[in-house]
Order: C-alpha cells, then structure tokens, then sequence
C-alpha cells in the first residue's frame, strides 16, 4: 500500500465520478430531447445501463477486456473474473500508484455509457426486453473484444494504433452499432422530433460536457501536464464544434436554435476524445472545427438513405469517434504523449477505423437477429402509437391537469 500515491488516487476517484454522472446526463439529455410520452422510457434505458453492464463488467467484462492476451484478441478469465486479483494494491501493467479496484472502476464507468449512447437512435420503438439483451450481448461480443484490442494489450495495440479516451473503442462501436439497429427497427410510425424540454436538455448537455473532463483527462492516471493538455484540449474542441455548427446552421438554413449549439458542442466533444492526450490545443481547435463539420454535413448522409435515427447518435458520436480517431494521425505531437503525427500513423488509424466499424456493423446485425427470432423486438404499432412510457413501464413523465 506504500506505493498509492494519494494525489494520482483522489484525481481517477474525481474523474470516475465525473465519468459515472455522463450517463444520467446523458439520460437528461436524451430525455429532453425526446417525445414527452417516451420521455421516461429512455431515461430507464440510459438508467439500467448502471446496473446491467457494471454488473457484467464485474463478473467476466473487465477480465476479458483486460486480463492476459489471448492471440491479441481478447483477454484472459482467469486474470480478473468476479472480481479475482482486483484489489486495493495497484497492478503495475495499469498504474504502479492508483490502488487496482479503481481502474477498475474508471474503465466501467466507460463501459456503462457506450451502450447507453446508443439509445437516442432507436428511441420511441424498442421494447425494454430487448433492449436488456441488445446491451448485455453487445458489451461481450462488441465493446469487450474491441477494448482489449485497443487497450488491454490486444493486436491493434501491438499494432500501434492509439486511442487516448474512447473515438474507437467508445465512438465508433456505439456510432456503427447504433445506426445498423436504426435501420433494421426501420421508420418511427410517426416522426416526431419536437423536443418535450430543451431547458431539461442543455442540463444534460452541461453535465456531459462536465464529466468529459474525466473521460479525456483521467486517461492521464495523474494531475500532471498531460491531464491538463487534455482537460483543456476537451473544452476548446467543444466551443468551437459549438460554433462551427451553428455557423453551418445559419448558412444552409438562415437561423440557429438552441438544439443545434448543443449538438455542435457533442459533437466536438466525440471528435477530440480519442485524440485529447495526443496534440496540442490549436490542434484541438482544428479537430473541433472539422470534426463538427463532419459531423453536420453527414445529415446527407442519413436522408438520402431515409433512415430515422432520432437523435443523430451516429451522426454526431459515429461520425466523430471516426473522424477524431483518423486526425490524431494527422495532428498527434510527440511533445505531449510521445505519439508522433504521420502517414504511418494515419495509415493504422485507418485501419483500425475501418475494421472496427465493420466488425461493430456485422456482430451487431447477428446480435439483432439472434435476440429478434419472434420478430417482437419492436413495439406493436398500439404501444408506439400509446408510447412506451404508459405501455413499458406503466408511468408517465408529466401529469398535467387541463
């Protein structure tokens, strides 16, 4: 115990938690956004993610994630299943001065989200039954193989490819995996993205925006330079992606309103995350600035195709954990984490980008398909109509007296 260092310690216990308040922010911010009569249902589902996949992650997540290398494709349960081996004694493969059980924690906190990003694409039409199965199959069979191969020692690791806080492990996966789910649940029966309480949503907005100083910066394991070169390379990606959106808003539309300033700053939130620790702040300016750029202009993308994903999760997450995760290879400085910006690295970004959205693409599709054999994985056309608040969990969000 003489090796914890206090100050490494209190800093990942601050940005767990940090990381642990994103989901009900994200749960606020979804709900906001969402129609009042599936307002509650989406929020559970963001919720239950704090159960579900922590549990999960507990049991047999966090050892194949980051127990001992198999072949450079998933780790080992024997290492860290139910627990075993995650102590209070710092491991030194992870951090020789933070005690274990709370890297532990840190990475689960990032586990929880990815599966709750998810939601906002398929809101108002998936049944909470499948949606228990859709996340507990896909942390196994996607996020976990994923953040061993990037991560915990896996091949694209060995490979050289880098990832400071998630564009490929976190992005690109609940990004790819979102948008396959929106076009195999198909349309809405009625499409209706009015918001029910945008004042609900910019409070879910700060709160993400709050806790992704410890998504990016905890990454650091300590309070030193490099946490600080992430903390403020994540804010300054965020104010321009905010106004970059709006800027693009106001030129195809002639206004701005107050959804778009939220989404813009996520968006260049998406986008810096897997480059934070490894460039300099003008360059997170510029990532922030093309990443939301990316990230607007791909709404060709998604009407040409006619696809209903409700609240642009690949568009402003996909699009960015991609986009974010190819610029590290063009902005990356050695001067910050040792990792050096040039064709090399451009190159195996590429790849990792490209293989890992069609491995999120394919085992999604089977993971569909497995868990909709009855074909009811969609709400009945009388409960979508109802909504899934009243018909899923008997409740609804406002009682409202004429």
């Amino acid at each position: 115990m003489d090796s914890i260092n206090l100050a490494n310690t209190v800093f990942v216990l601050l940005c767990t938690a940090s990381v642990f308040l994103m989901t009900p922010g994200l749960a606020i911010f979804y709900g906001g956004l969402s129609q009042q009569k599936n307002m509650l249902n989406i929020m559970f589902q963001n919720f239950i993610c704090l159960g579900v996949i922590s549990v999960i992650w507990a049991l047999v997540g966090f050892s194949l994630a980051f127990g001992d290398d198999h072949f450079g494709i998933i780790g080992s349960l024997t290492s860290f299943a139910f627990l075993n081996n995650v102590t209070s004694n710092p491991n030194p493969l992870y951090s020789a001065s933070v005690p274990f059980i709370l890297i532990f924690g840190y990475q689960m906190m990032f586990a929880v989200i990815t599966p709750a990003l998810m939601t906002g694409a398929f809101a108002d039409r998936l049944r909470m039954g499948a949606f228990l199965k859709l996340i507990s199959l896909w942390l196994l069979l996607i996020y976990v193989p994923v953040a061993h191969w990037v991560w915990g020692g896996g091949f694209l690791q060995k490979l050289g490819v880098v990832d400071f806080a998630g564009g490929l492990t976190i992005h690109t996966t609940a990004g790819i995996s979102a948008l396959v789910i929106a076009v195999y649940l198909g349309k809405r029966i009625k499409i209706d993205n009015t918001p029910v309480n945008l004042p609900l949503t910019a409070i879910g907005t700060g709160l993400l925006w709050f806790g992704w100083f410890g998504f990016n910066a905890g990454g650091a394991y300590s309070p030193d330079k490099l946490a600080a070169q992430a903390f403020m390379n994540t804010t300054l990606a965020a104010s321009v992606g905010m106004l970059t959106w709006l800027t693009w808003q106001r030129l195809t539309t002639g206004a701005i309103n107050f959804s778009g300033l939220m989404v813009g700053s996520v968006a260049g939130l998406a986008t810096i995350t897997p480059a934070a620790g490894y460039v300099e702040a003008p360059s997170a300016m510029l990532i922030g600035l093309i990443g939301a750029t990316c990230c607007y202009w791909a709404k060709n993308i998604q009407e040409h195709y006619e696809i209903d994903d409700a609240l642009e999760v690949w568009r402003a997450h996909g699009v960015g954990g991609i986009v974010g995760s190819i610029l590290v290879g063009f902005f990356a400085n050695s001067a910050v984490d040792g990792i050096t910006a040039g064709m090399s690295l451009i190159a195996k970004q590429t790849f990792a980008v490209v293989l890992i959205a069609f491995y999120s693409w394919l085992v999604t599709k089977l993971i569909l398909k497995l868990i909709d054999r009855k074909k009811d994985i969609r709400a009945d056309r009388v409960h979508e109509e109802q909504g899934l608040d009243s018909s899923e969990l008997d409740e609804i969000a406002y009682h409202i007296k004429k």
